[in-house]
């Protein structure tokens, strides 16, 4: 039998490092729940309305519907607006999930590599875009937390910027602006 097979599975495990309390808070809170018939609904209505507005920049239409039911539940497992990550998006990739930029940062929300220590296992990869996303929305929640529900200041921490207001101006311009909201 192999050496390395020889020792039990419990001394073979790779041990993750502890999350940090701050974040762990924020993990706590995104538990999923059974929606009922009425948030359904407004899923389908809200995906109905964003759909189009997505065509722009994503012109496969499957990509488009699972993109869209994606931002949708984990915005909203997250606590978050769909809205607004659809104008993180924009602004980060422009919806495109191989996206990497000169800092590192990955896929569609550019995740930068340290928050797999943080959040995840060793294993994982951030240009999967569905993990992207779940990482992205977690990552936006726990600033949001930390900045006690402002959105600026949430904002510029998640692109490293705090104490600037160029970001997060950026983002909020593309929210409204650019017919993620009331268009």
């Amino acid at each position: 039998m192999p050496v390395a097979l020889q020792s039990s599975p419990a001394q073979r495990a790779r041990v993750e490092p502890d999350t940090p309390p701050s974040l762990r808070q924020t993990l706590d809170t995104l538990v999923t729940t059974t929606p009922s018939p009425d948030q359904i609904w407004a899923a389908r209505q809200w995906m109905t309305q964003m759909e189009p507005r997505l065509a722009r920049f994503v012109r496969d239409e499957a990509l488009r519907g699972e993109m869209l039911t994606r931002i949708y539940h984990e915005a909203r497992l997250a606590g978050l607006s769909p809205e607004i990550i659809l104008a993180l998006i924009q602004v980060e990739s422009a919806f495109q999930p191989e996206a990497v930029s000169s800092a590192g940062a990955v896929g569609l929300m550019q995740i930068m590599p340290f928050w797999i220590r943080e959040l995840g296992r060793s294993a994982d990869d951030l240009m999967d875009p569905w993990l992207n996303l779940r990482y992205g929305c977690t990552i936006l929640a726990h600033y949001l937390a930390v900045e006690r529900g402002d959105l600026t200041r949430a904002l510029a921490r998640y692109n490293g910027s705090l104490g600037q207001t160029w970001y997060p101006e950026r983002v909020m311009r593309a929210w409204t602006e650019n017919w993620w909201v009331g268009r």
